[in-house]
């Protein structure tokens, strides 16, 4: 597989780890640092025993991977709580067992970041990376979190297919290739579980609802959809070994 050019006297991945580092660290966003801190120090009685991690939550999986999950955010007392994507909640529990009949991930189910789940071929991240309130981040935080998503995606060399989880995540994929000058306009794509396009990157996306209380209890989303979408996303990648094509923004 390809590998990121050597940037600031560090080689990948070592690069990402100094991202993820950064964005850790990260303060911008007054009321969601407040939110995440808040929840941190209240804790669910189920999990009083926790140190809440109450920080940014970085991406997790395999940095050499050829998908790349987007969702919305941490959950209040899944990452927020974990530290590590969809980690420690049943949307996590819902998103896992599918990676894992799909062949992405070792165990059906994320409990803690020690719980010793590996990802294969595959790496997660987010829009946002603090847990916002009411699981809705306003389009200022969004914003300012895009430059995160900007620099994470330089710094995965080998993705060919990018998962959607929800409009949100939609929008967020498609403004970044606005922020690259690959994209004019969002009007020629529609958001809809299942909807699939071969993006101006060379990328292709694959969207789905997101696997929130929300959509699974309902019956919006069921396993065989989400699992159907990720023996796709296997498939396609599989198919996708050339390079991508060399495209800048003016």
């Amino acid at each position: 597989m390809t590998q990121a050019p050597e940037s600031g006297g560090l080689p990948f991945p070592q690069r990402l780890q100094q991202f993820n580092c950064e964005l850790v660290a990260c303060s911008r966003c007054a009321r969601l640092v407040a939110f995440r801190e808040q929840i941190g120090r209240e804790k669910r009685r189920a999990y009083r025993e926790w140190e809440y991690w109450a920080r940014p939550v970085p991406g997790f999986g395999d940095p050499n991977g050829q998908v790349l999950i987007l969702g919305l955010a941490p959950g209040a007392h899944g990452s927020n709580r974990t530290g590590r994507m969809f980690t420690g909640d049943s949307s996590g529990n819902f998103l896992y067992q599918a990676l894992h009949v799909a062949g992405f991930a070792s165990q059906p189910k994320s409990l803690h970041r020690d719980d010793s789940l590996r990802l294969s071929n595959c790496y997660i991240t987010a829009v946002v990376h603090c847990v916002p309130p009411g699981n809705k981040p306003q389009p200022d935080e969004i914003a300012r979190c895009a430059e995160f998503l900007d620099r994470e995606l330089e710094l995965l060399p080998n993705i060919r297919v990018i998962v959607i989880l929800g409009r949100i995540a939609f929008d967020g994929y498609l403004n970044y290739l606005k922020r690259r000058g690959l994209l004019e306009r969002k009007s020629a794509y529609s958001f809809g579980h299942g909807a699939r396009y071969t993006m101006p990157d060379g990328r292709i996306m694959l969207c789905s609802y997101h696997p929130s209380n929300q959509n699974t209890q309902t019956g919006k989303l069921n396993r065989a959809m989400l699992t159907k979408i990720f023996r796709t996303a296997a498939k396609l990648a599989a198919k996708s070994r050339s390079p991508l094509p060399v495209l800048r923004s003016p």
